[in-house]
């Protein structure tokens, strides 16, 4: 059975760094996932997507953290990243990772990992 791992959360101070990493523990052949992505949940909130990557490398960010987070894959090992720098306050919240396969059959979902920024 597949699963994604998510790591790197943690409770940081406003205009500090930290690195996620996600990668699959089960079995998954690497060039069968195109997309990967990172989602986040605050409380009381619904998911809100952060940012993804195309296997050709195309990267996509939502306007709040554009210029602050950078989202990066590794292929070989089938692991996404998302290195958050001047962290805020409002970043706080549980991040997920999701790897989709090029139709969109097979859709994974890490458990999360928390996130918090205090001011």
């Amino acid at each position: 059975q597949v699963q994604l791992v998510e790591s790197g959360g943690g409770l940081v101070q406003a205009g500090e760094s930290l690195r996620l990493s996600c990668t699959s523990s089960g079995s998954i052949f690497s060039a069968s996932i195109n997309f990967m992505g990172w989602y986040r949940q605050a409380p009381g909130k619904q998911r809100e997507w952060v940012a993804d990557i195309r296997r050709g490398g195309t990267t996509n960010y939502a306007d709040s953290v554009k210029g602050r987070f950078t989202i990066s894959r590794d292929n070989a090992v089938n692991t996404v990243y998302l290195q958050m720098n001047s962290l805020k306050p409002e970043d706080t919240a549980d991040y997920y990772c999701r790897f989709q396969d090029w139709n969109g059959n097979n859709d994974y979902w890490g458990q999360g990992t928390q996130v918090t920024v205090s001011s």
